[in-house]
């Protein structure tokens, strides 16, 4: 296909492959059973003319099938479709039916995720007051210091430069922690705008795709798909259905990144004691791990340039603006239509 590049998945690693590699075993382990009951009697019919020649044929039938590549697709497609229809029975394997799912999940993670930045603001508006009042007290045992130390009272002075000491530690530890809650943020908020953004596309696609892909079952039955095999043309309706499952795969995939951002936030801000101004550094270090792994599926290139603004001090984060609204451009082009040119 051109434009989005579709990873073909293979049988075996699908759910009706998994039922595939089960009836396989059975059909194996069956046969070996039934020929090792039967072969006296097998070895007997063999030996007349009759059964000689009945044996012969069947060799013939199944060396053909074997080397024939049209008959070999054929025997292979009508297995895959067979255990394709069985696991239906048990799981859900409609692409069409399984992004319906992943739309309630993306509408249920977003609003967590809606949730979890307004308690990290309000987290972060606390923290600010904390270090802003904490630099007056700083200020204010300094100067208390200097003034101690004018009229010569040496533990007065000692006891107040400690205190500023103690709390310009502490305003050290908490603007470095300040600085990945912004990451974090940051981070939360571009995955809810590019989330919002793949709720929509994603619901256009099963909306426009639903109908297609009745149209194209309806004009493409398994007997005309099974035709399609043998005479070595492309199945139609076999690539319309790749292309759903990829796109099912994809959204898979960023909705799990979603959750995953979302537990690994959640961990970190559960981890923060505002009141004694400290931290466990497990969360720390799970926040820098994720800053330094690779792309991000949601986020694209955007993940580095987000770390590199929260750590820039002359790029201000203003805590008090909305959450940005994903504008669709009027020439807005789906981000999953490439995947069915």
């Amino acid at each position: 296909m051109e434009g989005q590049q579709v990873k073909r998945k293979s049988f075996w690693k699908k759910p009706e492959g998994v039922t595939g590699a089960i009836f396989l075993a059975g059909i194996l382990a069956g046969t070996g059973v039934l020929f090792a009951t039967i072969w006296p009697t097998l070895l007997a019919v063999i030996q007349t003319t009759m059964g000689a020649v009945v044996t012969l044929l069947i060799i013939a039938a199944l060396i053909y099938m074997a080397l024939d590549p049209k008959m070999r697709n054929l025997v292979w497609y009508m297995y895959k479709s067979v255990m394709r229809w069985i696991t239906s029975l048990f799981v859900q394997i409609d692409p069409i039916g399984i992004l319906k799912s992943y739309i309630e999940d993306l509408k249920d993670n977003l609003r967590k995720m809606n949730r979890q930045i307004s308690q990290l603001r309000g987290q972060m508006h606390k923290m600010k007051e904390l270090i802003i009042n904490n630099k007056r007290q700083i200020e204010n045992n300094l100067n208390l210091a200097s003034k101690a130390k004018a009229k010569n009272k040496k533990a007065q002075m000692i006891l107040k430069s400690r205190k500023a000491g103690r709390l310009k530690e502490s305003n050290m530890r908490l603007e470095d922690l300040y600085k990945k809650m912004e990451v974090l943020y940051r981070v939360l908020s571009k995955m809810y705008e590019n989330s919002e953004v793949m709720l929509e596309d994603v619901t256009d696609q099963v909306k426009m795709k639903e109908q297609e892909s009745k149209a194209i079952r309806a004009s493409h039955s398994a007997m005309k798909s099974a035709m399609s095999v043998i005479s070595g043309d492309p199945d139609k309706r076999a690539m319309f259905e790749q292309a759903l499952e990829a796109v099912a795969d994809d959204v898979a995939n960023k909705v799990g990144e979603m959750e995953r951002f979302m537990e690994m936030s959640a961990n970190f801000m559960d981890s923060v004691d505002l009141q004694n101004g400290v931290f466990e550094e497990e969360g720390l270090a799970m926040l820098e791990k994720w800053e330094k792994e690779g792309i991000s599926l949601i986020l694209g290139s955007e993940k580095d340039e987000l770390v590199l603004q929260a750590n820039d001090d002359y790029d201000t984060l203003d805590l008090d603006s909305p959450v940005a609204k994903p504008q669709r451009a009027d020439n807005h082009r789906n981000q999953y239509d490439s995947f069915f040119d």
